[in-house]
């Protein structure tokens, strides 16, 4: 099995909807993402996958995010936007899926 990682980071600020404590209250945080792609084979140039295009594909999707509250962004506006379900969206962005089962 081969594995490429890339990461990213992006700001943003969010509320968490029912949370008793401070992160009830706006407030932003520096996120970093790590993306793993792996295969059982190599392509024909000895890659998983092209390193370069994996992460402008990952910037690509973060900067829908970064700098902006994420609780004026779908599926946040019913969502809260805690890590989990953040990672659930771009995970499900990668599969090119929808948006869904993020926990309400």
């Amino acid at each position: 099995m081969f594995q490429l990682m890339v990461d990213a980071e992006f700001a943003a600020a969010h509320t968490i909807r029912g949370h008793r404590g401070k992160c009830e209250n706006l407030h932003g945080h520096y996120y970093r993402v790590q993306l793993t792609v792996q295969g059982n084979e190599l392509d024909q140039t000895g890659m998983v996958c092209d390193f370069k295009q994996q992460k402008r594909w990952l910037r690509d999707v973060l900067d829908r995010f970064d700098h902006r509250c994420l609780n004026d962004l779908e599926p946040f506006r019913e969502a809260n936007p805690s890590a989990d379900n953040l990672a659930w969206c771009i995970y499900h962005a990668r599969a090119g899926a929808p948006d869904r089962g993020v926990h309400r």
